[in-house]
């Protein structure tokens, strides 16, 4: 069931009217939640409603396990027991003998937030198992996320019985229509217009086509990865539930360090929380360098154990570390020495080319594009008017001023409800024209 498809819509609708309706009654609408998860997911195979209450059950009992004892030894058996578990359920979407149509590692990611929290003493265990496993499988997240610290999620379920704000409702519904937007409007239409070809067979194409999907590319996945991040975004609102931002303009960063501060933010403070910190600590000095490479190398074969990965996750970490070094070196004075415009333009340049390895099938093909555009035969006979038309657009959308965002957002919600219900069926007809041919899974679906 994908949050493009409009199956998912009907069950949104559904569960959105029966939650309010037994707003009255807590544990009735934490049962349904629950009932609901365990729907979206057995949609994609009966397995999973073995493996999500396996998984969730073993990690509520272990969370209250590490709690329960001041042991350390103890501890850290139980919280191995946890990463066991839930790097088991990532690599069972990977590899071996059994293959699962739904990658777990968005719901591990957010799993093992619950018993590291307990295990830090930075969260409590769940008051309640219905309301733990209401927050960890929570179905908006499960396909892309964000990654939601669960402890951040069990108290939001302990409202008074007060219905959905009609501001509340607005925002969910101007999300929503936003990421479909993003992801029908330009996403899919970049990738079925040339992206995909390119990337596909480059050496059929000119260096200039070739320059032109890899900068579309970059455009490409990040409509369709923060359309999806706004869709769960506002599924999440309809029930009452805020999850955190997923995108902040990344491709407006002043620096490396600054792009992972805007790009997937939940992935990149997991990363930062429980991979980065939880490293041996500095020996040398040269340590914390060493371990920052070696987490976005990990962050990179969490995507897939392959080498353009492994290069996408190096190069990042390479990046980063070097960053990290010029501003030891300059006293932490490196930002003012950047040229405003040469920053960001120097970060978005450098990011694209990590992009070609992330896209790329393979090694071979990632050099093969990057041959194509070093030919300097910038012909462009495969890059239509249109294209260029929607790219520009998309890139034009994503450097528009912040304000300009949030004005448009509350402009949306203080509009009469038949207005809002007619901009939403305005888009979901230019939709329908636009994408005749369906929709495209979203690209961190897969992940």
């Amino acid at each position: 069931m994908l949050a493009s498809t409009p199956e998912f819509y009907c069950f949104l609708v559904l569960v959105f009217l029966a939650f309010w309706l037994l707003r009255r009654f807590r544990m009735a609408c934490l049962l349904l939640v629950c009932a609901a998860n365990l729907f979206f997911y057995a949609k994609w195979g009966l397995i999973y409603l073995i493996l999500i209450p396996c998984a969730a059950t073993s990690d509520f009992f272990i969370g209250r396990a590490i709690a329960g004892t001041q042991k350390r030894i103890a501890r850290r058996l139980l919280l191995a027991c946890s990463l066991a578990i839930n790097i088991g359920l990532i690599i069972s979407g990977r590899s071996g003998g059994l293959v699962l149509p739904l990658s777990l590692s968005f719901y591990a990611f957010q799993a093992l937030t619950y018993p590291i929290d307990i295990y830090r003493e930075d969260a409590a265990p769940s008051p309640s198992y219905i309301q733990y496993f209401a927050s960890v499988s929570f179905f908006p997240t499960a396909l892309a996320g964000p990654i939601t610290r669960v402890s951040s999620l069990i108290p939001q379920w302990n409202w008074k019985g007060a219905a959905l704000r009609s501001e509340e409702g607005s925002r969910a519904l101007f999300l929503i229509g936003l990421g479909l937007a993003k992801k029908f409007l330009i996403a899919d239409y970049l990738g079925n217009n040339l992206v995909n070809r390119v990337f596909d067979l480059p050496t059929l194409y000119s260096g200039g086509d070739v320059l032109v999907a890899v900068y579309a590319y970059a455009f490409q996945l990040y409509y369709d990865f923060s359309g999806y991040s706004d869709i769960a975004i506002g599924a999440g609102l309809l029930l009452g539930i805020r999850l955190p931002a997923n995108f902040n303009a990344p491709y407006r960063a002043a620096n490396i360090a600054d792009f992972w501060r805007r790009w997937h933010i939940s992935f990149s403070n997991w990363l930062r929380d429980y991979l980065y910190f939880s490293l041996p600590g500095p020996r040398t000095r040269f340590m914390p360098y060493v371990n920052l490479i070696l987490t976005m190398a990990l962050g990179g074969l969490w995507h897939g154990l392959s080498w353009t990965f492994l290069i996408w996750g190096l190069l990042h970490g390479i990046g980063l570390a070097t960053f990290r070094i010029w501003q030891v070196a300059t006293k932490n004075r490196a930002s003012r020495r950047t040229i405003p415009v040469a920053g960001p333009l120097l970060t978005f340049h450098f990011v694209l080319l990590t992009w070609i390895f992330f896209r790329a099938a393979n090694v071979n093909t990632a050099l093969k594009i990057l041959s194509q555009i070093a030919t300097f035969r910038f012909s462009f006979d495969n890059t239509r008017p249109a294209f260029l038309i929607v790219l520009a657009l998309g890139a034009a959308a994503h450097f528009i001023p912040k304000t300009w965002y949030e004005g448009t957002l509350a402009n949306f919600t203080r509009t009469p409800a038949l207005v809002q219900s007619a901009a939403l069926t305005l888009l979901l007809v230019t939709i329908q024209r636009v994408a005749a041919n369906g929709a495209a899974p979203f690209i961190y679906s897969r992940f």
